[in-house]
């Protein structure tokens, strides 16, 4: 009798809370198709409630997925994003079903995914920077190596590093580079050019027999830079050996070592890791840099393959400075999208 006479005294038909009782049931009804007290809507669509709880599984334990048949964790984490639109189809087969208990489920991958990755889909650029730096992988086959050169050029760094260059289609880049950049210096299959002087440069020992790796040091007016350039082994994914990236892995733990054994405060790293930010094997260098489209970019930032990007291999990492904006390039003759960030230098500012 009290419960009746509470909501008979109501001004409006009810109270707050109750009206937002009432709302959730309409809106689940609606979903369901009306049949919100009918007892088959919780015991219909288990087996798509049991694939959004494995989903959600995934995602937030990619961690714990082993690396020892076939790198499957690395092949995982390294397109982990597209894990999610496995809950619009999961949805909809929960909307068919009119199943409660699998729309309710649903809701758990869409949770973690959007606790992973939300952060990603705002713009986080801002103002401001005194120093723009890009890196592409030009491809070796590449059709059109001037025509790269001047796009990547055209983006206004002060500093581009590029990777896989043929040496035959090395003085093509070379004086297609040298009206905006004064110096440059180039070790192996990868290079680095500056409009600001370039000292300290030697190659990186990445633990695989030749140079595709390299350090130098740009003397920026905001002071110097410890600038490297890396391209590490490509991946595989076999049927008969599965993500295969041992050799990957070993020069990525070769570079890390090198990072941290830096003596500058101030460094960047650009170059086609062959990995993601995620990807568990690149952590002796994503453990102590940061990722610029990460702190400050917009969206994934995907830059492989370039005719429909799937990942961002293609990495901009930094300790030491300050990332303002980070974003992808247009496309060029290459199979990679160039990407490019702005930073600043006075971390205390």
């Amino acid at each position: 009798m009290a419960q009746q006479a509470y909501v008979t005294e109501t001004d409006g038909g009810g109270s707050g809370p109750e009206r937002r009782t009432f709302g959730i049931r309409r809106l689940a009804n609606r979903l369901t198709g009306g049949r919100l007290g009918d007892s088959r809507i919780w015991r219909r669509g288990l087996i798509t409630a049991a694939l959004a709880v494995v989903l959600a599984l995934v995602m937030v334990a990619h961690a714990y997925i082993p690396n020892r048949f076939g790198n499957l964790g690395s092949l995982t984490e390294t397109f982990l994003p597209w894990l999610g639109l496995g809950v619009p189809v999961l949805l909809l087969a929960a909307a068919v079903r009119r199943s409660a208990t699998a729309l309710i489920a649903v809701l758990v991958p869409a949770v973690v995914w959007l606790n992973l990755f939300g952060g990603l889909l705002t713009d986080k650029a801002a103002g401001g920077g005194d120093l723009t730096v890009a890196t592409h992988n030009v491809n070796a086959d590449n059709a059109d190596p001037a025509g790269t050169a001047r796009a990547v050029a055209a983006s206004g760094a002060e500093v581009v590093a590029l990777e896989e260059l043929r040496a035959s289609a090395v003085p093509t880049y070379e004086d297609a580079l040298a009206p905006t950049y004064e110096y440059h210096s180039v070790q192996g299959t990868v290079g680095l050019w500056s409009k600001y002087p370039l000292s300290e440069i030697a190659p990186v020992d990445i633990k695989l027999g030749w140079t595709r790796a390299m350090r130098a040091t740009v003397t920026t007016p905001q002071g110097p830079v410890a600038v490297y350039v890396a391209h590490l082994p490509s991946v595989r994914v076999k049927l008969e050996a599965g993500f295969t990236a041992r050799q990957r892995d070993t020069s990525a733990d070769a570079l890390g070592e090198a990072i941290a054994d830096e003596r500058l405060e101030r460094v960047v790293l650009l170059g086609d890791l062959n990995g993601t930010m995620n990807d568990r094997a690149l952590n002796a260098v994503t453990s102590q840099m940061r990722s610029t489209q990460g702190a400050a970019g917009s969206g994934f930032g995907f830059s492989w393959p370039a005719s429909f990007p799937m990942a961002r291999i293609d990495q901009i990492m930094v300790k030491g400075v300050e990332p303002m904006s980070s974003w992808t390039l247009p496309q060029t003759g290459s199979d990679h999208l160039p990407v490019a960030a702005r930073v600043r230098m006075d971390t205390q500012s």
